[in-house]
Parts: C-alpha cells; sequence; structure tokens
C-alpha cells in the first residue's frame, strides 16, 4: 500500500512524496539494484527492458523505458551523491542506446527541455514502512513537468506492487 502525501511544483522541478509498506532498505535496493529496478522503472503500459547502475559516485547508468507501441526511450546519468540507504542523487539526460546524451527532441518532445536534470531521492524509516521523497529538477516547460510527474507516480504505482 501507498500513500501519496503531497505533490509540489517548485520553480524548474517536482516533488513527489510516497509512502512504502516496505523497509527502507528494501526501497533502497529496488533504487539502487539495476534487476530490481526493472520492475518498476517505467511508467504503466512501458516495460522497462534494461538498466544497468555503476552505482558508486561518478558512477554512470543507463536505461531503457519502451512504450507499448515498441518504441524505447533511452536515459542515462551520473551519480553525485549517495548514502545507503536514505538518499540518492543523479544526474538525468536522456540518451542513444549506448549512453550518449541526446535532446528531448531526439524522441519527439519539447526542444526547449534541458540536456540535464537532476534526481534527488530521500528515503525516512517511518516505523517500518518508508517515505520516499523525490525531488526531479531543472524543467523549463510546464507541459514538460506535468508529463514527467505522471510518468514518475506511475513508476511508483508500479514500485508499490513490485514491493509486495
Amino acid at each position: 500500500m501507498t500513500q501519496n502525501n503531497g505533490q509540489e511544483g517548485n520553480a524548474g522541478g517536482l516533488v513527489i512524496t510516497r509512502i512504502f509498506d516496505a523497509s527502507r532498505e528494501r526501497v533502497w535496493k529496488y533504487w539502487t539494484d539495476s534487476e530490481q529496478y526493472m520492475c518498476w522503472g517505467s511508467p504503466k503500459d512501458f516495460t522497462t527492458p534494461y538498466a544497468k547502475f555503476d552505482l558508486r559516485i561518478g558512477g554512470k547508468y543507463i536505461n531503457c523505458m519502451r512504450g507499448p507501441d515498441g518504441k524505447d526511450y533511452w536515459s542515462t546519468g551520473v551519480y553525485r551523491e549517495i548514502i545507503e540507504p536514505s538518499r540518492l542523487v543523479y544526474s538525468d539526460s536522456f540518451a542513444d542506446e549506448h549512453a550518449k546524451v541526446v535532446p528531448a527532441s531526439h524522441y519527439g518532445m519539447t526542444a526547449n527541455m534541458p540536456l540535464e536534470m537532476e534526481v534527488n531521492v530521500v528515503l525516512e524509516d517511518i516505523g517500518g514502512k518508508t517515505r520516499m521523497t523525490l525531488e526531479h529538477c531543472g524543467f523549463t516547460d510546464d507541459e514538460m513537468n506535468e508529463k514527467t510527474r505522471q510518468g514518475w507516480n506511475e513508476c511508483f504505482d508500479k514500485l508499490a506492487e513490485c514491493l509486495r
């Protein structure tokens, strides 16, 4: 069971808070282990056929979301802060399948989206459950911000299912 404790916007970003009925260590594993991430790392009706994480400061990740039409959307980034099991900060960029950063327009999205954004994840233990706060920063377009909020929320719905 998850609860949506709040969604708010901020200048150029979004904040989503959820409570998961799982330990902080278990939620951390689903964020940091590529096999676990593939269970939930894409919105509703999408799959995550590939994810590879080099979980260390300066390490890179690459993952792929596959749409219901079979189109692949790749993303990559660099881990900037890792405090196990409570905090994860990384850059976030669209990419090609070789982890080369590409503009959002590569996937038919708005051209004014920045090449790099930042994701901050904080996990707090609240009596055997986990409060997760995600902040995704760097948006220049309100529509993309809202689409990303929807996508994250659909991912977190899947994460709740995977954690059962």
